[in-house]
């Protein structure tokens, strides 16, 4: 199905809510999934009113998006890791570690190509910019960018 944005997407952005809907544990009222969104554990994905989740975007384990949350394209959030830790086992049959989950405050933009790593809190009005990869967890209003992701500044 198209993108929302595209002619004819308004109908394809219902018919996306109205499956997404029953398949997050809780999905909120105004709610857009764009189109080759992907979710691994869908049961475990909470998300608010008037949010999103963008093109092509990837959401594995437990996570919340809270309100008026904007998602770009490409983005990535993930709960857990993969063990490697011992060098005498090779590391793709060390399992994985605990999941961690994700949580995403209201009134949040995340940028495309951002990657969110497990047990993130991002905090309330936060922006984090293209390409981020966010290892840590996020104070309200700020603005943070790069590999690791680090303050640029803060909103208020």
């Amino acid at each position: 199905m198209p993108a929302s944005y595209l002619p004819g997407g308004k109908l394809f952005k219902i018919i996306r809510y109205q499956i997404c809907r029953h398949m997050f544990a809780s999905c909120g009222k105004n709610v857009n999934v764009e189109y080759m969104a992907a979710f691994h554990s869908g049961k475990q994905i909470i998300i608010g009113d008037n949010s999103g989740i963008g093109v092509r975007a990837n959401l594995s384990g437990r996570i919340t998006i809270g309100n008026d949350v904007m998602m770009g394209k490409d983005v990535s959030i993930m709960t857990q890791n993969h063990n490697f830790f011992r060098t005498d086992i090779p590391m793709n049959k060390q399992r994985f570690q605990p999941e961690e989950p994700v949580t995403i405050e209201d009134d949040v933009w995340i940028c495309d190509r951002v990657t969110i790593l497990a047990g993130v809190q991002v905090g309330r009005g936060s922006i984090l910019a293209a390409a981020a990869v966010v290892t840590k967890n996020v104070s309200e209003y700020a603005i943070v960018g790069g590999n690791p992701a680090k303050v640029i500044k803060f909103r208020k």
